[in-house]
């Protein structure tokens, strides 16, 4: 087993917790891992990434290189777009469709999605509504997880409990509304990859 993953954002998205998340249940299921991680003006809203890199196998960078990674996940389109170059010709993007538009010369939206939607292998998702609807706003990240899970090889037991161990000390409600972002978010992605 082998998933060179890339996640992307804008600085306060949560990124840093799906990858937590992810690592925690790698680690679970007795996979290798090594993260990189590049925060920009992360508390002014500025691009972060990770790289996390899973596999049965010793790992020996913890970059990915362009044309390697399996999955672009980001909860913003642009930075999902970004990263393309970094995508396997087989490889899946994961991405929240609603925009953080942070500098003056932001791309038309319109055009944002065309280019989203003419990849062969994408998921598409509103993960900040999906999160609002499962009740808790703040969790969109969680979604955009949910929605990626299909995807990891990784149980999804092992991820849920990855949520519960990363919330645990915010409390119980905040555990079951992350849990139920999560969901949300998986079922979208089942909807759309069985088509």
């Amino acid at each position: 087993m082998k998933k060179d993953i890339i996640l992307s954002g804008v600085g306060g998205q949560g990124i840093l917790s799906i990858a937590t998340v992810i690592g925690h249940a790698a680690l679970a299921e007795g996979l290798q891992l090594k993260q990189a991680e590049v925060h920009g003006m992360s508390q002014r809203g500025g691009d972060v990434q990770s790289h996390l890199r899973i596999s049965s196998r010793e790992i020996r960078s913890d970059l990915i290189p362009r044309g390697g990674a399996d999955l672009i996940v980001s909860l913003e389109p642009m930075e999902a777009l970004r990263y393309l170059p970094w995508l396997a010709a087989e490889g899946w993007v994961v991405t929240g469709t609603t925009p953080v538009i942070n500098i003056p010369n932001y791309p038309d939206e319109a055009d944002l999605n065309r280019e989203l939607q003419a990849l062969p292998h994408v998921i598409l998702l509103d993960a900040e509504a999906l999160a609002r609807e499962a009740g808790s706003p703040r969790s969109a990240n969680m979604a955009l997880l949910g929605a990626t899970a299909p995807l990891l090889g990784i149980e999804t037991a092992k991820l849920e409990e990855g949520i519960r161990a990363i919330f645990a000390r915010k409390g119980e409600t905040v555990v079951e509304a992350n849990l139920a972002a999560f969901h949300a978010g998986y079922q979208t992605a089942q909807k759309q990859t069985e088509r």
